[in-house]
């Protein structure tokens, strides 16, 4: 008999031609400039709630993609640990975007989600054919990564009211490039609507 996939715990694995990417949304912030970044972070946070419980509800998978900072040691529990720290400057918005036991992680060394990780096979596993990114910072990790999925052919969302960068006109020259250069779709994410064609979600 051929092999079947199934996860850890005997169920066949999330099949979906949609994923949602939330980039470095655990973050502590903790760096040059990451008070302008924080601020403008926090003024988006519950649009990327939004759409992350909208994506959730429709049977999207939803992986994070998040710095190491660095830290070869580190695992994605650890950064979940270190940015809820009561200490730590990014707390009140990572607090509201924790993962669920059922989400995907992965850690990235550079800017984009694809450089040097294993989204790409994580994505083939899926069977992911559309993108839909959110977090920060837009005009550096977000736009990496669209560029970097852009050559892959990838179908791609970035709603605009979901990434903040350091400064605003640089978040909106990002939105601008993605949207002209990369064939984005940047509509407002409540303007995204999440349907169910052959059992599987979708995106008109």
């Amino acid at each position: 008999m051929p092999a079947k996939n199934v996860d850890l715990h005997g169920n066949v694995p999330d099949i979906s031609k949609v994923a949602l990417l939330l980039i470095d949304v655990i973050n502590d912030f903790e760096y040059p400039e990451g008070d302008l970044l924080f601020k403008n972070s926090m003024e988006i946070v519950d649009q990327i709630v939004d759409l992350r419980k909208r994506a959730k509800e429709a049977g999207v998978p939803v992986i994070y993609v998040n710095d190491n900072y660095g830290k070869w040691q580190s695992d994605f529990l650890k950064l979940v640990a270190h940015t809820t720290n009561e200490k730590v400057r990014g707390k009140p918005f990572v607090d509201k975007l924790l993962p669920d036991e059922d989400d995907y992680f992965v850690l990235k060394p550079k800017h984009s989600a694809f450089y040097s990780t294993v989204l790409d096979t994580l994505l083939a596993y899926l069977k992911v054919e559309t993108l839909i990114l959110a977090g920060v910072a837009g005009n550096s990790c977000i736009l990496f990564t669209a560029n970097d999925a852009y050559m892959r052919d990838f179908h791609l969302y970035i709603p605009s009211d979901c990434i903040a960068s350091n400064y605003a006109e640089d978040n909106r020259n990002a939105i601008k490039i993605m949207k002209t250069i990369l064939d984005v779709d940047t509509r407002p994410q409540r303007e995204i609507e999440f349907v169910c064609r052959n059992n599987e979600p979708d995106v008109p």
